[in-house]
């Protein structure tokens, strides 16, 4: 599941640092100072970075795809003859060197981290926008409403899409994954659900889809609430559009992604709530202690753990885990600090990424064991995978998904063959790789989805 939402990318921003970078500094020859970009030749998952030289010793970088904007350079040499820096704070001993081709107007050279070298050139420009082909522009075929409602004490922000029709149609509330997220799900420069929401309303099916507590229009603080808050969530979802007269209140349903599919299946396991169908991409049907063993081990291994560091993490997880179950979350952060100081720059920052949030959020997603609502569920239930989700891994999820859904028999279970997390074409299936993939949705699940859909709720 994704941190922040999602993955887990950590925002570092030094603008006030790049700033007092080129005070003072002496000035960068005119043939190299300035702004430039390019791509880290990472074979299949080349990483663009944008470059700016801010004196002859001095300047910053952007890195869209960890989310890192104007981080100082350190051991700047900014002439003509040679071009070379390294870049503070990240893992590996990142550097470049490389030399100005006047005759190309580019800057060639090698970029090393962690023993690898990859080709970098930088062109002449600022880092571009990320080109995103599936992006849905106005004017819509279709109507859009910007709405509110109550769910307790706070309000609930967010925007349906419906078709232009004056008979009532089935509709979708999506529900997003892990960590403070708008109604977008944006991630990464994606926005997936403004793309869901776009192909299942042309398909002719109403869409909800709204702001996370604490983010955009919608009121509370998710890192306070539990499960019991984010289902009654849910519910006022699915309550606000039963009394909408445009809305077919029997052909209401959950769209969850990642931990959407475990707070999707748990709203929908109650009868009460007359959910007509649900669809789950990347849902873990593993306990959330499971999922953080699993995502935590594979980070540290990422980051170039030895076998013994995995070891000792893993029991590090272990206690952490079991003091957020039990609901000690002073204790559990006292332990985050005291081990995280004792490891290894690059390694802190893989532990740190998922074990600083001490919050009762935290606390329902490691103590969550999603088997009995699935195995209660007895609509139709869609669920889909990606054979590189570096998240919500295939296995063992895909397995244990089938034996909790075997009683139920219209059920169907999809693995799509290359997809990430996200359900993007990808490389290794890392988070690292989301920003620099066109793709935000493949196309094949976009259509598995709404044909699924349309076989089982026709939108008329």
């Amino acid at each position: 599941m994704r941190r922040g939402r999602g993955a887990l990318p950590v925002v570092v921003v030094w603008s006030l640092v790049a700033m007092l970078a080129g005070c003072g500094a002496e000035p960068a020859d005119d043939r190299v100072a300035g702004r430039w970009h390019g791509a880290v030749e990472v074979p299949g998952a080349p990483l663009v970075v944008g470059v700016e030289f801010t004196g002859r010793h001095s300047g910053v970088i952007d890195i869209p795809a960890r989310q890192v904007a104007s981080h100082p350079l350190t051991d700047v040499v900014a002439e003509p003859d040679e071009v070379r820096f390294g870049i503070r704070d990240i893992p590996g001993d990142a550097r470049f060197d490389g030399r100005l081709d006047e005759s190309a107007g580019t800057i060639v050279g090698d970029f090393r981290r962690s023993g690898q070298t990859f080709g970098l050139t930088l062109n002449r420009a600022p880092v571009p926008p990320p080109a995103r082909p599936q992006e849905p522009r106005p004017p819509y075929p279709y109507l859009l409403e910007e709405v509110s409602y109550q769910s307790g004490d706070i309000t609930v922000a967010g925007t349906l899409t419906r078709p232009d029709t004056p008979v009532p149609v089935p509709a979708v509330v999506l529900v997003s994954g892990s960590g403070p997220q708008d109604r977008n799900a944006e991630i990464a420069g994606h926005r997936p659900f403004l793309l869901l929401a776009d192909s299942l309303t042309r398909a002719g099916y109403a869409v909800l889809r709204t702001d996370d507590r604490g983010v955009g229009g919608t009121g509370g603080n998710l890192e306070q609430a539990d499960y019991a808050d984010l289902s009654a969530d849910i519910e006022a979802g699915l309550g606000y559009l039963r009394g909408r007269p445009d809305i077919d209140p029997a052909g209401i349903g959950i769209l969850g992604h990642s931990e959407g599919g475990y707070l999707a299946p748990l709203v929908a396991a109650r009868p009460a709530n007359g959910v007509a169908f649900v669809v789950l991409m990347a849902g873990p049907a593993i306990t959330g202690t499971d999922i953080v063993f699993d995502q935590g081990t594979r980070a540290f291994e990422a980051a170039g753990a030895t076998p013994e560091q995995v070891d000792d993490h893993r029991a590090f997880l272990t206690d952490w885990t079991a003091a957020l179950r039990a609901g000690r979350l002073t204790k559990a952060a006292r332990l985050c600090e005291t081990y995280n100081r004792g490891l290894p720059a690059e390694l802190r920052t893989a532990s740190e990424l998922l074990t600083t949030q001490n919050t009762p959020y935290m606390a329902a997603l490691v103590s969550y064991d999603p088997a009995p609502a699935l195995a209660a569920l007895e609509m139709p239930v869609l669920a889909l995978y990606g054979s590189k989700d570096a998240q919500v891994t295939e296995d063992p999820n895909v397995a244990t998904m089938r034996a909790l859904l075997a009683g139920n028999p219209d059920s169907e279970i999809r693995v799509f063959d290359g997809l990430n997390h996200l359900m993007q074409p990808a490389y290794t299936g890392l988070p690292s790789e989301y920003e620099s993939i066109e793709t935000t949705v493949d196309p094949v699940v976009l259509d598995a989805v709404t044909g699924w859909l349309g076989a089982r709720i026709p939108a008329g």
